[in-house]
């Protein structure tokens, strides 16, 4: 006896509605790179620039505050969290990086619209650059991939 599933997967089509980008400004170097991945892959997927919004916040602690106060506003189909945490030599990695994941996780849960993880946490300032268009590709283009399949599966659901 076989039985089929009904699958449903999001599609990479053009979504509907306007995109936030919430970005740190700390390692402003490596971020505007994955800023740069996200408009692109967005902008190639048939999102218009003026659907995209960027907001930009002093660190990836303080992005979760704002994609939750976006979201609220109920102007975006969806937000894609950009940032990065290198790990250094102190505590403070362990400080901000949990927590700012925990903290898009609450907004997202809350909001009810996507919002992506596109805050790279890495041990040094090359595996970085390297996740922000170098050896291991662009995680901010990535996050905009994510943030479109999720938007089409969302409204499969949603109806």
């Amino acid at each position: 006896m076989q039985w089929q599933l009904n699958e449903i997967n999001g599609e990479f089509v053009t979504p509907s509605g306007n995109i936030a980008i919430v970005a740190s400004r700390f390692n402003e170097t490596i971020v505007e790179r994955l800023i740069g991945g996200a408009k692109d892959v967005l902008v190639r997927h048939g999102v218009k620039a003026q659907q995209i919004d960027l907001f930009r916040v002093p660190g990836a602690y303080e992005i979760p505050l704002v994609c939750q106060q976006v979201a609220k506003t109920n102007r975006f189909t969806g937000i894609i969290a950009l940032g990065v945490v290198i790990r250094g030599e102190t505590a403070h990695f362990d400080f901000v990086a949990g927590p700012c994941a925990q903290g898009i996780m609450q907004a997202q849960l809350s909001a009810q619209i996507p919002i992506i993880f596109g805050v790279i946490t890495t041990e040094n300032i090359e595996q970085a650059l390297a996740r922000a268009g170098g050896t291991a590709g662009n995680k901010g283009g990535e996050a905009a991939m994510a943030l479109i399949e999720m938007i089409n599966l969302l409204g499969k659901i949603n109806g």
